[in-house]
């Protein structure tokens, strides 16, 4: 069964190897592993997708994990997507493929890339108010519109909801959702910023 873990942990040579060594003693299979940030406080962030057999509880993993020092589980929980952590650089090679609907598939493309649970293309209607454009099966019905200058994160309303607004142009933002948790971190909001400007330059060529 898969789940990702997301750990603080000192960033300095060796921490990734003894995080994985007691992830693999606790019975954790990992699959793959991606830096989310580096911190100026000597630490970093790290998604870790793993597998757990049938039966195994997310506390051992979590247990061994805090044996070592200065080392935090931020969280862990099941990944419905499994498989695989998807990259910037698979998003952006998905985007080439089909420069016309590029900005489309980025929203389809938001749960797998931040491990979120949701994506939308929001409009602003002529009242002021959210008007749904695209978005991947799980997102809110009702979608209000932010009036945001760059990617921030936003209240949804729902303090389960963690939702992170950025501009993309005439009149329309792009939203990303999780529900629960983790928190959306200030490298996350540069990454979307990042790919929808790139999700736009590619709809232009």
């Amino acid at each position: 069964m898969p789940f990702l873990l997301r750990v603080e942990l000192p960033d300095v040579p060796g921490s990734l190897g003894r995080l994985a060594s007691a992830i693999g003693e606790a019975g954790g299979d990992i699959e793959a592993i991606e830096i989310i940030e580096h911190r100026a406080d000597g630490t970093a962030v790290d998604d870790v997708l793993l597998d757990m057999a049938p039966g195994m509880m997310p506390d051992s993993i979590v247990s061994a994990c805090t044996t070592l020092d200065g080392v935090r589980v931020i969280w862990i929980s099941r990944y419905a997507a499994g498989g695989n952590l998807f990259l910037d650089l698979e998003a952006v090679e998905e985007l080439t493929a089909n420069p016309a609907g590029a900005i489309n598939r980025l929203i389809d493309l938001l749960p797998m890339t931040f491990r979120a649970d949701w994506g939308a293309l929001v409009r602003r209607a002529d009242d002021g108010a959210g008007e749904l454009r695209h978005a991947t099966p799980a997102a809110p019905e009702k979608i209000e519109w932010y009036d945001v200058e760059r990617a921030v994160l936003v209240e949804s309303g729902d303090e389960n909801n963690l939702v992170a607004a950025a501009p993309l142009g005439d009149d329309q933002i792009v939203l990303l959702g999780r529900r629960g948790g983790p928190e959306i971190l200030d490298s996350e909001l540069a990454r979307l910023t990042h790919l929808i400007g790139l999700a736009l330059s590619i709809s232009r060529s």
